[in-house]
């Protein structure tokens, strides 16, 4: 097999490569198989994590059995309820891009022939899906699945989002801190990501509509037995996949990312699938606005779902419906279906005999749980850029909403002044800015607040604007990733306290209600603050992030400024 990996006999690389190979006990024969990276993201800091090794083990088993010689590559990986405590989340975004670099070394600099991306919690995904469309090297994102809940001592089912949520209960005198307590105890009774469509599901479910996993994996119980047939699955594809020269980038087309995009709607998926699918858009060279797309099915593809925190079912109800595939089966018509996929087959063809197994769970088109989209883009002079809205989650589909600025500096002082104080009253609109990629710097989390929100009773009465980063479980009146970011002086950076804005959920904007002149002469006023970082891998990730409307890459420019 011509093999990017086989050296010739007699140079540098192989004398020194096959030395410390040798040792290892790889075997003459085995160092002319393909070489297949494994890569692992497990660690020991998070629950999402902890069923990981044992499917790297399964999959590097069947590796070996088809044909190959895996070998596992471990890298950073952050879970977003653990690794946000430190500096205000500003960790979470970077990581993503760190971890595709960090496949970009150890691939690349070993030459291996093959990839298989062991996706767990939420930055993973995105982050192996751009490795993948960076690098150009047969691949196959396996996607390791969600978590269940349990049971509290009162007999309510809980997991982790009512935990979230529960925070502003408690702030808002209405649950004890030992009922608090007795929820962190029995809200999650397995490994996996959280449940609900969360970023993670959400990110899994967008690998499978992109083609770049196997038929069937998402959404998948973590640790189940159906979770080990696709490691088998997974192995023996990897090395056909080598054999074939199949690559990524004839799976990551523009016509793959708008399957995957009519998916998000279709679900509700996480409002971060935006800036992620954007992300694998610049990666891989295509000349496509993202975001724009997201705006060209809006009217078209219809809800169809209504799992948590859209709705009452559960991830596993989806997975129980038929998952990626049913979802699939229900847009048949408006797909591309010659699309080709990691099974080696097309979209028309995986799906050809998907069945729909519980109708109440995935809708018909002609029969939706809402015909608004479940995300949406807004426009309007607070955001000219867009800004993003899980319309899924917005209470009683309201029509529009509006209210005075209040205006607070991070989600600490909104909870602790906002809530716990009563700043924040019914009918207000509260703005965190300052929280994106440049403004963190690092995406900070604004998801804790909006949890608090509804803990407190508030999320139906009040809406949320911001630049920051929110998170798929969230729920209720809010606006994230507005464009461009305050940091960068977008238009969210110069408006004051008590200021009207406007959000018009019918007609997809939102305003502030000031005169356009002094608008705009306060944005060609602004300057930005001075500051002065603390050495360290937030202060590289400062010089180095693109615009978010290209989904906040590292130190790349897009396709579209290269022609």
């Amino acid at each position: 097999m011509n093999l990017r990996s086989n050296f010739e006999p007699g140079t540098t690389r192989w004398a020194v490569r096959r030395t410390q190979w040798k040792e290892m006990g790889i075997s003459e024969e085995d160092m002319l198989k393909p070489k297949i990276a494994v890569i692992n993201t497990s660690n020991r800091l998070s629950s999402c994590f902890q069923h990981v090794d044992k499917i790297s083990q399964a999959v590097q088993y069947a590796i070996r059995a088809h044909g190959g010689v895996p070998f596992e590559v471990r890298t950073v990986a952050t879970s977003d309820f653990v690794t946000s405590a430190g500096k205000k989340a500003r960790y979470l975004m970077p990581t993503r891009d760190l971890m595709v670099n960090e496949v970009e070394c150890m691939v690349e600099g070993a030459v291996l022939d093959g990839i298989v991306f062991l996706s767990s919690c939420d930055k993973t995904t995105p982050a192996h899906l751009m490795a993948a469309a960076r690098l150009d090297v047969p691949s196959i994102v396996l996607t390791c699945g969600y978590q269940l809940g349990g049971q509290c001592m009162a007999g309510n089912f809980v997991d982790i989002d009512d935990v979230y949520e529960a925070i502003g209960t408690m702030a808002a005198g209405k649950m004890t801190f030992e009922e608090l307590v007795d929820m962190t105890n029995h809200a999650i009774t397995t490994p996996g990501v959280c449940a609900g469509l969360g970023t993670a599901n959400s990110m899994q479910i967008t690998a499978e509509a992109l083609g770049m996993s196997l038929p069937g994996n998402s959404p998948i119980l973590a640790d189940s037995a159906k979770l080990y047939r696709y490691c088998e699955m997974v192995g023996k594809r990897i090395v056909e996949m080598v054999e074939n020269d199949e690559k990524p980038r004839d799976i990551i087309t523009k016509e793959a990312i708008e399957n995957a995009v009519m998916v998000v709607l279709a679900i509700g998926g996480s409002v971060n699938t935006v800036r992620h699918l954007s992300a694998v858009a610049t990666e891989a060279e295509i000349d496509m606005d993202v975001i724009n797309t997201y705006e060209k099915f809006a009217d078209t593809i219809h809800l169809l779902t209504a799992v948590r925190p859209n709705g009452p079912y559960r991830t596993e109800d989806l997975e129980a419906a038929g998952g990626c595939m049913a979802v699939m089966k229900r847009l048949e018509k408006y797909l591309h279906l010659d699309c080709k996929t990691v099974s080696g087959t097309t979209v028309g063809e995986n799906i050809r005999d998907a069945e729909v197994l519980r109708e109440e769970v995935i809708r018909p088109m002609e029969d939706p749980q809402s015909y608004r989209p479940g995300v949406a883009i807004l426009r309007g002079n607070l955001c000219p850029n867009g800004a993003i809205v899980k319309l899924s989650a917005v209470p009683n589909e309201l029509p529009f909403f509006a209210g005075p600025a209040k205006i607070f500096d991070g989600e600490e002082e909104a909870i602790k002044v906002g809530i716990g104080e009563g700043k924040i009253q019914k009918g207000d609109v509260v703005v965190l800015r300052n929280q994106g990629p440049k403004g963190g710097p690092g995406t900070v989390f604004a998801c804790s607040f909006v949890a608090a929100l509804n803990g407190a009773d508030l999320g139906a009465d009040v809406a949320v604007v911001t630049d920051g980063e929110l998170s798929g479980l969230n729920r209720g009146i809010i606006i994230g990733q507005v464009m461009p970011e305050a940091a960068v002086g977008g238009p969210l950076a110069v408006i004051k306290e008590g200021e009207t804005i406007r959000i018009d959920f019918e007609h997809r904007t939102m305003t502030v209600e000031i005169p356009e002149e002094e608008l705009r002469a306060r944005v060609s006023a602004w300057k930005p603050a001075e500051r002065e970082l603390p050495p360290g891998y937030l202060a590289q990730y400062f010089e180095l992030v693109q615009p978010i409307e290209q989904g906040a890459v590292l130190g790349y420019r897009s396709f579209r400024d290269k022609k």
